[in-house]
């Protein structure tokens, strides 16, 4: 799948793009983020935001209802992004804070926790937003 958008330095969205709603689509997410960050000179932040679409991208896949997911990269501010995947499910993810035991799935909200500035989740009438903020050291 190839990947094209039109940089806009902010924006609503600055990139989007349905995706199907299984696990595969974390890869094609990691691209559309990096090439949006790529775009606006926010290379800094690739690797952070990778991680964190990634982690928002399974989620989405593991608890929504329906075939697809919307995956939006915006710039509110020059050196501030916001990641979101959309799905229609209207149940608010809630971030683990037991150990998990020794499974390897189940964190994914921790660790966008602990890389974001903020995240947090915007219901709809029929779904949801779960997003997370990373704010750049570099001003393009």
């Amino acid at each position: 799948m190839t990947v094209t958008a039109t940089p806009r330095p902010t924006g609503h969205p600055g990139y989007s793009e349905t995706l199907p709603r299984e696990p595969e689509s974390a890869a094609v997410a990691r691209k559309l983020v990096s090439t949006a960050l790529a775009a606006w000179g926010l290379e800094d932040l690739i690797d952070d935001a990778t991680l964190v679409i990634t982690e928002l991208v399974s989620n989405a896949a593991d608890h929504s209802r329906l075939d697809s997911i919307r995956v939006i990269i915006s710039r509110p501010t020059e050196n501030r992004i916001r990641l979101g995947v959309v799905d229609r499910s209207r149940v608010i993810p809630l971030m683990r804070t037991d150990s998990n035991g020794d499974q390897i799935r189940g964190r994914g909200l921790v660790i966008v926790n602990s890389v974001t500035d903020r995240w947090g989740t915007d219901l709809y009438r029929w779904g949801k937003q779960v997003w997370g903020e990373l704010r750049s050291g570099k001003a393009s």
